[in-house]
């Protein structure tokens, strides 16, 4: 079975005076994913998905949606998806329930089909007990999910979201995610700008980490943490006595080197398979410990380990 790309970026490249803010970058998007753009501040990344989204122009490269190039058929690929922030000249005097019927006729629903699309929205992102409040007393949050709504109202298959839950409380930033997983469900195909890395974790199927305007990593959340050393494994030995032992015992077991502080040994484990040997080899010498913990690698591991000390 075939896999479509629902974006093909290719040698994209900006630059503002002499620094250049996005530096040749190429990847692919393909139909039916959450495809995260995670980077710092600073990185590039608003201003790759400003130029994907026709927003700004490329000085360089070539972005196609479902393959048609957006500055050739710019048009056409505009109408293939919806954008969130876009809307920022809403009312803040009038209603949700009105701004959304305004964007409805601008996308060229009639007035009936506008109000049953508004009702299906305000329903679908809990707005319809804020329906008619004006937008100037919504919250953070609201505002936010009315922002989604709008970019929705003609089911786009392909969603552009900059950073969606900057700035929202824990329990605002789970209800979007969940969102996000309907929409997913639904058959869209999403694109996502942010700085959190669980985010990132917990709603990419794939993700290119931004650097300096750079593609410094791709691949799925799962791959980049176990390219970067697998998982961790930390216990104290009981006895002073039998440290030097059981490093000793325990070199050859494990990948790179065995870290000491103390009594405590940390190390990297290639499968976590390789726990069950490490304690028997132990108990074996009679070698006592304390305090085990294994620690899977995060994002967080990732992105310290390729971003950090490059700044």
């Amino acid at each position: 079975m075939t896999t479509i790309n629902a974006i093909e970026v290719r040698h994209l490249t900006k630059k503002f005076g002499e620094k250049t803010v996005v530096d040749d970058i190429s990847f692919n998007v393909r139909q039916g994913e959450v495809f995260g753009l995670l980077g710092p501040n600073g990185a590039g990344k608003t201003t790759t998905l400003r130029m994907m989204t026709t927003l700004l122009k490329a000085d360089a490269g070539q972005v196609k949606i479902f393959g048609h190039d957006t500055v050739k058929e710019g048009r056409l690929a505009r109408s293939m998806f919806g954008l969130t922030g876009q809307y920022a000249s809403v009312d803040e005097d009038i209603s949700a329930r009105e701004n959304l019927m305004i964007f409805s006729r601008l996308n060229g629903l009639s007035r009936q089909d506008a109000k049953q699309r508004t009702t299906e929205l305000l329903d679908e992102f809990s707005l319809e007990n804020s329906a008619d409040k004006a937008l100037k007393n919504f919250s953070g949050g609201m505002r936010r999910r009315l922002d989604l709504a709008v970019s929705l109202i003609t089911r786009p298959t392909l969603i552009f979201l900059d950073e969606p839950t900057t700035g929202l409380d824990p329990r605002t930033r789970n209800q979007m995610w969940d969102t996000i997983r309907r929409l997913v469900k639904q058959g869209s195909t999403v694109v996502l700008t942010t700085q959190y890395l669980d985010e990132a974790d917990q709603l990419a199927d794939n993700l290119a980490i931004i650097d300096h305007g750079k593609v410094v990593k791709m691949g799925t959340p799962v791959e980049l943490k176990e390219q970067i050393g697998g998982t961790k494994l930390n216990f104290t030995v009981s006895h002073t006595a039998q440290v030097t032992q059981a490093v000793k015992l325990l070199a050859d077991q494990v990948t790179g080197t065995i870290q000491q502080a103390g009594q405590q040994l940390s190390m990297s484990l290639a499968q976590v398979t390789q726990l069950t040997q490490i304690l028997a080899t132990l108990k074996q010498a009679k070698i006592t410990i304390d305090h085990l913990s294994v620690k899977e690698p995060s994002l967080d591991d990732v992105f310290m380990n390729l971003t950090i000390g490059k700044n």
